[in-house]
């Protein structure tokens, strides 16, 4: 997406459970060309923000941040889609404790091997979603 410099893949601990990681990604982007808000909405209807499926205690649908004032902002911005929304966002903000890069054959997964079933089956639908509603802020 136009605005995304960087995405580092790996595991994230989390202040409610610090010797608990989860995967997650951290993802630097330039507010000039692409905020916040929308990079969450993103989220939202990518990764399944309002199901609570069987493998969601090892895939949290998660929002991270560093600090206080971050953790408000998303806080906010969660509260505020969901009032547009008839069922429950699941998706918490949570602030991070460590983060470890994941290991260099894993990742950029779908860029390295885009015909495995796991690619087929959950990354490349969404990657069409992204396509049909955000034609124009793709690069």
């Amino acid at each position: 997406m136009k605005g995304i410099k960087k995405v580092d893949q790996g595991y994230i601990s989390i202040n409610a459970a610090p010797e608990k990681f989860y995967e997650g990604v951290l993802v630097y982007f330039n507010p000039k060309l692409i905020n916040l808000e929308e990079l969450i909405k993103i989220h939202l209807e990518t990764h399944q923000s309002l199901s609570n499926h069987s493998m969601r205690s090892k895939y949290l649908s998660a929002v991270y941040t560093f600090n206080e004032p971050q953790q408000i902002r998303v806080a906010h911005i969660l509260n505020k889609l969901q009032q547009d929304e008839q069922k429950e966002i699941i998706t918490k903000a949570y602030t991070v404790v460590e983060f470890k890069e994941s290991r260099e054959e894993i990742r950029n997964y779908y860029k390295t091997d885009p015909e495995r079933p796991f690619c087929r089956l959950y990354i490349e639908p969404k990657l069409e979603l992204l396509k049909e509603k955000y034609p124009n802020s793709l690069n």
